[in-house]
């Protein structure tokens, strides 16, 4: 198994805000800009898009509240397991320490060309999370979309 954890972010909200913003997966194709939501079908508990002419899907595992979510692969051509952790922050108990942590089962040739992309992925997400948080935009994101 191949062991990749992002980087960890101090995200100006509490523990439960952001569980509870995330528990439901449909809420991840609302954040998207249209042509790229275009490519992902969601519902509470699970998520698909196509990537790069690949299927990949996650679903639900288990859900511990305010705590964090597990995802499992549901679809894709290899097996991951995906932990999205809501940790309060240890200065400040109105923050959270936001991380995500990620299991993959992948060959040797897999784990050299994909490890590194999935690294940057992840500490984007976890940077973007913070950024909004602190009512920064994330980079090339569109408030005047969501204005319809």
């Amino acid at each position: 198994m191949t062991n990749i954890e992002s980087k960890h972010g101090t995200v100006s909200r509490q523990p439960y805000e952001l569980y509870m913003s995330m528990t439901d997966l449909s809420n991840f194709k609302r954040m998207l800009p249209e042509d790229k939501a275009a490519m992902i079908e969601a519902d509470y508990d699970t998520l698909t898009a196509t990537v790069q002419g690949f299927n990949i899907g996650v679903k639900v595992h288990e859900r511990v509240p305010y705590s964090r979510i597990e995802l499992v692969d549901f679809g894709a051509p290899f097996a991951f397991h995906i932990v999205v952790h809501f940790d309060p922050a240890p200065a400040d108990a109105y923050k959270t320490d936001f991380w995500i942590s990620v299991e993959a089962d992948l060959n040797l040739m897999m784990k050299m060309m994909l490890s590194g992309k999935v690294k940057e992925a992840l500490d984007k997400v976890v940077d973007g999370l913070v950024d909004a948080s602190n009512g920064k935009m994330p980079e090339g994101l569109d408030p005047a979309q969501w204005a319809k």
